[in-house]
């Protein structure tokens, strides 16, 4: 599979028995349909999530096609951080995660350090 970022190789990569999938280039993660949330529960999970940056591989404002359908995927903001952005298929639920996103969603945040991150400049397409 591409990844829908840089188009760089998915490769599988697993972790206490689930197999994601992760970008030899942009080091962003594609999860099938519950796997996030599979990884979620699993202690030491993070280490899964190898990047360096928060920044995209890509334009904010290009479309993301799901590797798996080839249909626009949605972009999200995640509820309770909203500096995470993740895109998702509509037809088979996978993910996309770019690199640093999946070890923010493991961090536990106090108010404090949610109202001093830096916010993520990228406008909504």
């Amino acid at each position: 599979m591409e990844c829908p970022k840089c188009l760089g190789a998915l490769r599988p990569l697993k972790f206490h028995g689930t197999e994601i999938d992760r970008c030899e280039k942009c080091q962003g993660i594609w999860f099938d349909f519950g796997e996030h949330q599979d990884l979620q529960r699993a202690a030491g999970s993070e280490a899964i999530d190898t990047g360096t940056t928060l920044d995209p591989a890509q334009d904010a404002k290009a479309r993301v096609m799901c590797p798996r359908d080839n249909v626009q995927m949605v972009r999200m903001v995640h509820p309770a951080k909203p500096h995470v952005w993740i895109e998702s298929c509509p037809i088979c639920h996978g993910m996309f995660l770019d690199a640093t996103e999946f070890r923010e969603l493991q961090k536990d945040t106090t108010f404090l350090d949610r109202l001093f991150r830096p916010k993520r400049h990228r406008p909504l397409s």
